[in-house]
């Protein structure tokens, strides 16, 4: 099994150019980047996030689809319910899920041949559904930004630590912890 700690934000609640940060997909060149002709992009783990980039952020809240979404306490309880289920039915492991108002958290396991990009694709889309039959459409496709954080945990320390990372966040609207085996 691979283990994997993911990560998405609601929609429009963390835009590139973000005054908190944020990882992008802006390629411009900087002097730091050396000789290399195309930048690379600075989202891997240990990576400094971009700084705010005030014009960045205002050209992608100007071209939103609709207004940010925030989760209360009765979607977080559909979504960890719904990642719980994913999980069961896909035959993966949840150890843990934590979500917030404007994100979540889920450390997951899953055989070697499962990409990464296909689990947070299924926990997001069944989330979706969920939300969708229980509080209401907001829109197609607009729960959830686009992509997000798939970050491999390459060891059980790894695994231990995303866990408990997840569990302690703060302001969580709901928590899941796999429930120990043989109580």
């Amino acid at each position: 099994m691979r283990h994997w700690l993911l990560t998405s934000t609601t929609y429009g609640t963390w835009l590139p150019g973000d005054a908190r940060g944020s990882v992008t997909s802006v390629r411009d060149y900087r002097t730091t980047d050396g000789d290399r002709r195309v930048r690379v992009e600075h989202d891997r783990h240990g990576e400094l996030w971009e700084a705010p980039i005030p014009k960045l952020a205002q050209c992608a809240t100007a071209q939103m689809a609709r207004s940010a979404v925030w989760l209360n306490a009765q979607h977080a309880s559909l979504v960890t319910e719904s990642f719980v289920a994913t999980a069961a039915y896909r035959g993966w492991t949840l150890h843990a899920s934590s979500v917030m108002a404007n994100h979540f958290h889920v450390v997951a396991s899953a055989p070697p041949d499962v990409r990464a990009e296909k689990l947070l694709r299924d926990f997001k889309a069944y989330a979706s559904r969920a939300l969708n039959q229980h509080a209401g459409s907001q829109g197609a496709d607009l729960w959830w930004t686009r992509s997000g954080s798939r970050r491999p945990l390459w060891d059980v320390r790894a695994l231990d630590r995303a866990v408990n990372y997840v569990l302690n966040q703060q302001k969580p609207l709901c928590v899941w912890n796999q429930p120990p085996e043989n109580v």
